[in-house]
């Protein structure tokens, strides 16, 4: 396909400088802004619609390389330049939507859906990204460029992708981590991939400047957001939504956000196929931010005419304890044009959130209770109508944060009156005890629904 589609880097910032996908650039050299990736638009349109739906549709469950995953199943419109032989991946995405039937009930919805993008080989939706990137590269060294290794600053998923995609392509891998910031199911997956791992006492702002300054070397591949190709890969989640509801467009997409690269990547995805016309509509977003780390939604508050950057404080949704984040620009543009909305949840409100989600079936990330959270808030609000088609993506497995799971239900975490949580019940080994006891509590809970 590389001979007929096209994709290069462009500038946001207007001045329209682009530069090819196997250059190493994350800034315009003319302004300094950022770049995105842009596809040759006219060439896409020589296929219709339908044939575009038809094609993609075909290529779900395929083994047919490397088409089986779920963002290169879509190679067309995410890196065409990328030969297959140097694609790198483990047949990401394709993840399940989960019906949140009971929870959705407590609410008042029936059309409630949690995009599961944390079921994937590192547990996040980053590997989404990632598998692009890595390919890239890999691609890069292939054709001869001296690239010595990747590194990323990271609060935990970013470091766990890139990690793993570098080491089954073979290519060395550097990440920054902010020490003792992130969880422990986090730290060791880089560890055990085999990264350098550097581990700074910073946070993740931190991480990101040190980052950046190494990257300058061109033999030190960015991976971080701020590169392009990351997107990419990510707005795949908004084609899978779509294939997953028979190419219906839901109402509502809630994203929790922190770097805000993921919600510039939605947004990309839909307003494609918007432009391909796959569809005819376009969801509104609505961006979810932790209350300790709020700086978009502070500017939203201001109606977005001015940014100030912040010093975050610590927040139980450790990814997205970012006070400074490079995508801004990027997830403005996608909130304006999709009607969008910026909320926050607190400490409290995202823990419980998160579990009393949990009691229904879910099993959820942090980050993906600041989501739960802020559903709760805009439909109490009548923001969001009970009757709208409504999607949470959650971004990581809960799995990967056990602590946080832990000290819900052992009533430590701070700044959190814990209202779910549920401690074993210690009693001898005597069955009439036990019996009594299970009496007593299966009087207390509602087990139908």
């Amino acid at each position: 396909m590389s001979d007929r589609y096209r994709a290069v880097f462009r500038c946001i910032g207007g001045c329209d400088e682009e530069y090819p996908l196997d250059e190493v650039v994350y800034r315009c050299k003319k302004c300094g802004e950022l770049l995105e990736v842009v596809h040759d638009m006219d060439r896409l349109r020589e296929r219709t619609a339908g044939q575009w739906k038809e094609l993609f549709d075909s290529r779900v469950g395929t083994t047919k390389w490397p088409y089986g995953s779920g963002v290169w199943g879509k190679k067309e419109w995410i890196n065409p330049e990328v030969d297959n032989e140097n694609v790198v991946s483990m047949f990401e995405g394709n993840t399940n939507l989960f019906w949140a039937k009971r929870f959705g009930k407590m609410l008042g919805m029936n059309d409630l859906w949690v995009k599961m993008c944390g079921n994937t080989h590192t547990g996040s939706f980053k590997d989404l990204g990632m598998t692009v990137l890595v390919s890239q590269v890999n691609q890069m060294r292939e054709q001869g460029k001296n690239i010595k290794a990747v590194a990323c600053a990271s609060t935990g998923d970013t470091s766990a992708a890139l990690a793993a995609y570098c080491a089954y392509a073979g290519i060395p891998s550097i990440v920054f981590l902010p020490s003792n910031k992130i969880s422990t199911a986090q730290l060791v997956q880089p560890m055990s991939n085999g990264s350098i791992v550097m581990s700074l006492d910073t946070n993740f702002d931190g991480c990101m400047k040190v980052v950046q300054e190494i990257t300058k070397d061109n033999t030190i591949y960015l991976a971080n957001s701020m590169n392009s190709l990351r997107i990419e890969g990510q707005k795949t989640i908004s084609v899978e939504l779509l294939q997953q509801f028979d190419w219906e467009v839901p109402d509502v997409v809630i994203i929790p956000g922190g770097n805000l690269g993921n919600v510039s990547a939605l947004g990309n995805g839909f307003q494609m196929m918007f432009d391909l016309g796959l569809i005819d509509r376009k969801p509104r977003l609505v961006l979810a931010q932790a209350e300790k780390a709020n700086p978009l939604y502070q500017a939203y508050l201001k109606g977005f005419d001015s940014f100030e950057s912040m010093s975050p404080g610590k927040t139980l949704a450790s990814a997205i304890q970012i006070g400074d984040p490079v995508s801004v620009k990027k997830a403005i543009k996608a909130l304006n044009s999709f009607d969008g909305i910026v909320e926050q949840a607190s400490e409290d409100e995202l823990a419980n959130a998160a579990a009393l989600a949990d009691l229904t079936g879910m099993y959820n990330c942090p980050h993906t209770g600041v989501a739960l959270a802020v559903l709760m808030k805009l439909v109490e609000k009548q923001v969001i109508s009970k009757t709208d088609r409504t999607i949470i993506i959650s971004t990581a497995h809960g799995l990967k944060f056990s602590e946080f799971k832990v000290g819900y239900h052992e009533c430590s975490l701070p700044e959190v009156d814990c209202r779910y949580a549920n401690r074993p019940v210690e009693i001898e080994p005597d069955i009439d005890a036990v019996r009594e006891a299970l009496e007593k509590e299966l009087k207390g809970r509602n087990t139908g629904g």
